[in-house]
């Protein structure tokens, strides 16, 4: 092991600039992961903060018997994905617009009859507020006879999702193809150092030197390059996150666990990078 960290550290001084290349390719195809993930993780909170807030509003007829609501805020309340329910009555409603709508409170005074509808509020539970649990529960209150008419904001609630299942889509498409150029400039760079010491190789095949002992210093050489990449993209990560903060917008910094995934992803890069070029080119020696 320290003959083979030797001659990968060699290796950086014989080619500097390929090396520098190669960190450079591995930083930037995990920075435009990290930093659509950091868009993507700020989005999932914001989307779990709309989530918290999503409620399923059934607004009921006049007729409504006190009866019929009650029978069926029972049923309503019994089903797994709700978490809480609450009942609004006539009278509520209009105190509500009234405290809420100031501007129109002269309005509401002066009308003979209260407009507004009774209505029941239903919350739901974590995991569940998902588009097609709220559609599935919206179209079940729906079915009840004394309904008039349910909302849940169905078009706002669908952009969100759709907008977050977008950025990762987008971070995979360009985040793989800034890796597929990383690995390309990583192979260069091990082909390179193969045929440099082409010569030296050669002589250690002669002495019995197995080709896993050979390949061993430029699997660390990529190795180390995928550490370095994926550190350097860490930073870069960071950076744009203050600078983001500070002049635009404050944002939250991704979990620790994604840090170490990105690192581990360059690692891994580096790695399978220069394990099959070395594969393909030693043959060649």
């Amino acid at each position: 092991m320290p003959y083979a960290l030797r001659e990968a550290f060699s290796a950086f001084r014989r080619a500097p600039l390929l090396t520098a290349l190669s960190v450079v390719a591995i930083a930037f195809s995990l920075l435009v992961v990290g930093l659509f993930g950091l868009t993507a993780y700020n989005i999932h909170l914001a989307i779990t903060g709309v989530e918290e807030r999503v409620e399923v509003v059934a607004y009921l007829r006049d007729s409504a018997s006190e009866a019929q609501v009650g029978i069926a805020r029972e049923e309503i309340a019994a089903m797994p994905e709700v978490s809480e329910l609450r009942y609004v009555s006539k009278t509520e409603a209009l105190a509500t617009a009234m405290r809420e709508l100031s501007e129109f409170r002269d309005l509401f005074l002066d009308m003979e009859a209260n407009p507004l509808p009774a209505s029941i509020e239903v919350r739901l539970r974590p995991g569940s507020r998902d588009p097609t649990t709220v559609e599935a529960l919206a179209a079940t209150l729906a079915a009840y006879p004394f309904v008039e008419d349910v909302r849940f904001g169905q078009e706002w609630l669908e952009r969100i999702f759709v907008l977050r299942r977008i950025a990762g889509g987008v971070a995979l498409v360009i985040g793989g193809a800034f890796a597929a150029v990383a690995a390309i400039i990583i192979g260069s760079a091990v082909r390179v150092a193969v045929f440099a010491r082409r010569d030296e190789i050669s002589i250690m095949r002669l002495v019995g030197a197995t080709d896993g002992f050979i390949r061993l210093p430029f699997l660390l050489e990529g190795l180390i390059t995928g550490i370095l990449g994926g550190a350097v993209a860490v930073g870069l990560t960071f950076l744009a996150y203050r600078i983001v903060s500070v002049a635009l917008i404050e944002v939250a910094w991704i979990p620790v666990e994604w840090v170490l995934l990105g690192v581990l992803a360059g690692t891994a890069l580096g790695f399978a990078a220069s394990a099959l070029a070395v594969r393909r080119h030693l043959r060649a020696v």
